[in-house]
């Protein structure tokens, strides 16, 4: 009997001595991850800040599919929240607390046990790159609990080793669904139509294929520019009309314009022009996405022309007209351009 009490007294002291060095021990805890996502900051943070889309990506429901998740009424942004019962992954929830859109998000997540709950702060930011995409970061520090911290003196690996492999597949996964998603696009030729034709002014170049985008870019500058300082209004979207097209040396001659209302007069030398778009019938297609599926769009313009038994005009030069503007609509998949091909 005495022996049974001694071992019982040396157990007491030993877990008194574990419980006293786990609390000298250094509790605070900072754990992050990073990836640069080739997509705008809108269409990553829109399966972020909804935690119902937080199944179609999250790393901890691959290891217990038999999890429970439970909703409240408001899931997104600010206030929003859900919970979680796993036999082994346990059970919790989590709360947005501050939502800056497209820029921060702020969260609370609770992790509930038989021996009590413990809180740590979740955030999220979203930095948009020079280069192109979004540097997305997952972060959540707090302090660690002093059974937490008994828990982890017999474990192999610390807290941040334990969390920081689930955020980097977390953020691999939204980079899936976020590339996906903005390379959906869709191109509808709608047939014949009647165009009402319009001015604009334009800057024509010559230009090698592979530099289109960036020289177009510095063209509708310039017109941006003559046509602020001239105090010429803007009464369309902007347009590129493809006066000749070069395959053999891989280059393009055209001219990229902006509507105006009514003729304007320029000196014949002037680098900034006015024209004026035909009128009449047009093949018009529609392109729903990124302006790299281009191509496509027109090549299946003229295979309608060509099942139809269409002609182009004798001077037919196809344009294509930008209805929204990428600067404001982010996400390509949304882009749309008009394209058409005049015909007799």
């Amino acid at each position: 009997m005495k022996i049974i009490k001694y071992l019982f007294f040396l157990i007491i002291i030993g877990l008194i001595g574990l419980f006293v060095y786990a609390a000298t021990k250094d509790g605070s805890f900072q754990i992050a991850e990073s990836k640069v996502i080739n997509a705008p900051a809108e269409v990553i943070f829109e399966h972020v800040s909804d935690f119902k889309k937080w199944e179609t990506w999250g790393p901890w429901m691959k290891k217990d599919p038999n999890m429970q998740l439970s909703y409240a009424e408001n899931t997104v942004g600010a206030g929003g929240s859900y919970s979680w019962e796993s036999e082994t992954e346990g059970n919790g929830s989590m709360t947005t607390i501050k939502v800056i859109p497209n820029q921060e998000i702020a969260q609370e997540i609770t992790f509930n046990s038989p021996i009590g709950d413990s809180q740590s702060n979740v955030y999220w930011t979203f930095e948009e790159q020079d280069q192109g995409g979004t540097k997305v970061s997952w972060g959540m520090n707090g302090e660690q609990s002093l059974l937490e911290k008994v828990y982890f003196l017999f474990q192999d690996e610390t807290l941040e080793q334990a969390v920081s492999p689930m955020y980097q597949e977390g953020l691999e996964n939204l980079s899936k669904i976020a590339l996906n998603e903005v390379s959906q696009y869709n191109v509808n030729v709608e047939g014949v139509v009647e165009f009402d034709g319009g001015y604009y002014m334009y800057v024509t170049a010559e230009v090698q294929q592979e530099a289109v985008s960036q020289k177009m870019a510095e063209m509708f500058g310039m017109i941006s520019k003559y046509m602020s300082d001239n105090n010429i209004p803007q009464s369309g979207m902007p347009l590129t009309v493809y006066k000749e097209m070069n395959s053999e040396q891989g280059t393009t001659i055209m001219s990229t314009g902006i509507p105006v209302a009514e003729r304007v007069i320029v000196p014949w030398n002037n680098t900034v022009l006015c024209g004026k778009l035909p009128k009449g019938k047009m093949i018009k297609t529609v392109l729903t996405g990124n302006y790299t599926n281009l191509g496509e769009a027109w090549e299946k313009a003229y295979a309608h022309m060509a099942q139809n038994e269409l002609q182009p005009t004798w001077n037919s030069e196809p344009f294509e007209i930008y209805m929204n503007d990428p600067g404001v609509v982010k996400n390509p998949a949304k882009w749309v351009t008009n394209l058409y091909i005049p015909i007799k």
